[in-house]
């Protein structure tokens, strides 16, 4: 079987999915867009003087040609996943259509972030992770996955009770400040890391009380995907804070599952799941006022197998491709 994937993998998960595939003896390959670039340093500075003066851009058409070179280099294809689409043009997907004997939509934006309605028609299953798109839209539900190894809580030594990582976002950021605020007389070894641009810490500085601003550590890029289990081994508790506009649940989550980490998380959404249990994930309430110093004091309950299993990856890809049918 082929099966290929096309994807702009910047935070390098989709990877993952690839890998599965290729120890299950299939032939994978992946697009990865994000892995595109420039030849050399004179074609990034033509680049970049067309956005700033002709407000063009060579390396976005350049990536839509290269999924194009790339499909012809590997021939037609069992099954081709695209995971977010709307980052590709549509005569794009008229083509990407011709190479797949089924082709698939994976959706881990939502739609109100990312509009992908005039797409749609491509793929002959949608999957999508968060659940008012999956109401409103009629796709099949699926969640990100737990693609790490799996690590007892009893084989590891947290040093921290609470750790975040995150990108700049107001809305996170702001509810970011008010946790600070309400854990900050208990006493807890808590720290963020902020990954980005350094003109970022400027904008910091009008959501962040300055007394909380120490418990912050800045990084102009961000941490190397295969780096972040060592950051979360090193915590008791991952902070999980919702992007505006989506309900799925975020790859925290199952990185957490997997280490058997305890979440703080405000998406109401995850009480719906199975593997929900209050001992282990604490829903923020308006004010975050529910924050006890006892939930970190507290030992992770197991999950039964049979939920864990749910959420690896080998279920997701069994569930994406149809392997099992």
């Amino acid at each position: 079987m082929k099966i290929c994937l096309i994807s702009f993998d910047f935070w390098h998960y989709d990877e993952h999915i690839v890998e599965k595939l290729s120890d299950r003896g299939i032939q994978a390959c992946h697009i990865n867009i994000g892995a595109f670039t420039h030849k050399n340093t004179g074609e990034r500075i033509k680049n970049t003087f067309s956005k700033i003066f002709l407000g063009k851009n060579p390396k976005y058409h350049k990536r839509q040609s290269f999924i194009l070179e790339s499909l012809e280099k590997i021939g037609k294809q069992d099954q081709i996943l695209v995971i977010n689409p709307e980052a590709i043009e549509e005569s794009i997907h008229q083509k990407i259509r011709e190479y797949a004997d089924r082709n698939i939509a994976y959706l881990y934006d939502s739609m109100a972030r990312n509009p992908a309605t005039h797409l749609l028609h491509y793929f002959d299953t949608v999957f999508s992770f968060d659940d008012q798109d999956v109401k409103n839209f009629g796709f099949e539900k699926i969640t990100n996955y737990n693609y790490l190894d799996y690590l007892p809580a009893s084989r590891q030594h947290p040093k921290l009770d609470l750790f975040y990582i995150t990108s700049y976002d107001q809305k996170r950021l702001t509810a970011l400040n008010l946790l600070i605020n309400r854990v900050s007389s208990m006493k807890l070894k808590f720290e963020v890391y902020i990954a980005g641009k350094k003109g970022w810490k400027n904008k910091l500085n009008q959501i962040i009380d300055q007394k909380n601003i120490d418990i912050l550590k800045f990084g102009r890029k961000k941490i190397p995907h295969h780096a972040l289990p060592a950051y979360y081994k090193n915590t008791k508790v991952i902070l999980d804070l919702m992007r505006a506009d989506q309900t799925g649940l975020s790859f925290r989550i199952f990185e957490a599952m997997a280490l058997e980490k305890k979440i703080i998380t405000d998406n109401p959404t995850i009480k719906t799941y199975d593997f929900y249990n209050p001992n282990n994930i604490l829903v923020l309430d308006k004010n975050f006022r529910n924050v006890k110093k006892d939930f970190f004091n507290t030992p992770y309950e197991k999950l039964p197998e049979e939920v864990y299993y749910k959420y690896t990856l080998d279920h997701w890809v069994n569930t994406v491709f149809k392997l099992n049918s």
